[in-house]
Parts: structure tokens; sequence; C-alpha cells
């Protein structure tokens, strides 16, 4: 089908309000990058959601599903077919006991929104997640995790729709947890929300010392004066990955646009312009510098969409 066909469709026939053609893909990600989508589409209604995905099986169109985009690079040529957004966003909060409390959030709420809300409440065990950008469907996609926590440790169950549309709900040791991955990972299920388990205390102020920490550390020790797609390059077995960049003396060294962050090396920023093929090519040659000074290969972190 032709890109004003399925557009035509999704508006007439799906009523989807926000659907848009050749949409640059640099509007829609944290590293302010990427070529156009054949088609973007945000969505805010699971039947809706459906149908799209009915739609785009039947006729063999390409679907692409994003968050907030605050981990991904999209490639220069952009992605084909659609790009569909979840936009869900509620958070609900149930009382389980005294000390516990479920938490239910749609892929869509971003993490700092539920932080704020969850410290209003005074329920802890989600400061680890408070400083780190995205929604919290792309978090649990990648098992997310800064300051000693991480998303398996809080997951009860998720959510998701595989490509016919079908519901599945998912226990903890279902979703396959492991160092940034998850069953959602390897699989073509679309989370549309998760179960947290997390504790209720008397008073916020232990957790609100331990969010503005956090914040502190993010503001302190990244480069948040750029774009970028967050930390590049996942931690290794027995290494740490931006040590190693930075003992090789890549600090600073740029490609085009794309630079390896001074403030801290696991970081590829967007100094200006960048495109995705500058930010590859810087990737691949600290990939290259790394192996040949200490022997160690490294691998991306940042999800690579697109053509």
């Amino acid at each position: 089908m032709q890109k004003r066909e399925i557009y035509n469709y999704c508006v007439d026939q799906l009523n989807i309000s926000d659907v848009r053609l050749d949409e640059p893909m640099s509007k829609h990600t944290s590293f302010k990058i990427g070529g156009c989508a054949d088609l973007f589409i945000k969505i805010d209604d699971v039947e809706k959601l459906k149908a799209l995905l009915h739609f785009a099986k039947l006729n063999e169109i390409k679907t692409t599903i994003i968050g907030n985009g605050s981990n991904i690079l999209v490639k220069d040529a952009g992605i084909r077919g659609l790009v569909i957004k979840l936009d869900f966003n509620d958070v609900k909060i149930e009382k389980i006991s005294d000390t516990e409390v479920k938490v239910i959030a749609e892929a869509g709420a971003t993490l700092g929104s539920i932080a704020q809300k969850l410290v209003k409440e005074n329920i802890s065990g989600f400061e680890f997640a408070a400083a780190i950008p995205g929604s919290i469907g792309g978090a649990i996609r990648m098992n997310a995790g800064a300051h000693g926590g991480e998303f398996k440790d809080i997951v009860v169950k998720t959510k998701c729709l595989d490509e016919y549309g079908n519901v599945h709900i998912l226990k903890n040791d279902e979703q396959r947890f492991s160092y940034r991955h998850s069953i959602f990972s390897e699989e073509n299920l679309i989370i549309l929300e998760t179960e947290l388990k997390l504790n209720l205390e008397k008073d916020s102020n232990a957790i609100k010392v331990k969010m503005a920490e956090n914040l502190e550390f993010r503001k302190n020790k990244q480069p948040l004066n750029y774009p970028s797609a967050g930390s590049t390059f996942k931690r290794g077995n027995d290494f740490i990955t931006a040590k190693l960049i930075d003992e090789c003396g890549l600090k600073g060294y740029t490609i085009g646009g794309a630079q390896v962050s001074e403030v801290h090396a696991g970081f590829i920023i967007n100094k200006g312009n960048a495109t995705a093929s500058d930010v590859l090519e810087l990737a691949k040659h600290i990939e290259k510098v790394v192996y040949e000074k200490f022997g160690k290969k490294i691998e991306l972190e940042i999800e690579v969409l697109g053509e």
C-alpha cells in the first residue's frame, strides 16, 4: 500500500487523530537524530492499537514501537512502515498492606513523572529510577537500572500484546530479565502496562533525599547539556566500559557532529547536527581502539533503528 492510502485508512477508518506522513524522527528521540518515518502514529487507545496492528499484519506493513525515544538511534534514511508511539500514561496505586503497595503504570508513563507521583504518596523502592530518562515501557524492555537497582527487582507482572493483538500477562520470571535485557527485547511483544511492588513509608523525607542525590549525581556525572541516548555501551562482565574508553584517551574524540563526551566517556553526544552515520562510525572506532588496547569486546546499549 502507498503511504497516503495507509494514512487515509488510519484517519478515516480507525479514527486515529495523530497520524503524520514523513515525520522526522529527530523530533522524537533524545539524540535529536534520525531520518523520517513513513508514517508516525501517536496512539492512546488499546482497541485502536489492536485494530492498527491487525491492519498492518494483513497488509504486511512493517511496524516499529517506540516510547519516549531516549535509548534509540534512528538511522539517517529513516524508518519504513509505521512508527507507533504509545501514549498510555496512567499510573494507579493500590495499598496491599500497611507497608506494601501495588503500582500499575501504563507503558508511556515517564519514569520521572512516576517517581514524582510516588514520592507524594510516601512510596519507596523507585528512587533508583527517578533520574533515568524515558518511559516505563522502554525501561522494562531493557531492564533499565541505576544506583544498584534494576526493574527486575520490582516488577510483578507485565501486560503485553503480541503481533496478532492477543493480550498476554507475564509474571516476573517469564520476562527473562538479565542485564539490559528482557523477553521484550527478543520477541515481538508490545508492553501495555506493568505492575510493581513497592514499599509504603511513614514519611517521604528519606525518599526525597535519595531521589535528590540520584538526580544530582546524574547532573554532575553525565553530559546533560548535549543530546544523547544515554549510556552508549553496555557494562562488561569484568570491566567498566567507560573507564576503558577513558583510558584509551578517547574523551573528546569527534567524528562529524558526534563526540565522545568529555564529561563521561561512556556517552556519545550530538555536539551539533550529528548524523546517525557519525555516531555509528564513532562507536565502531571506539570498539576497535578498546579491543586493540585491552582485548575487550564492547557492545552497544542503545538500540539502532531504521535504514
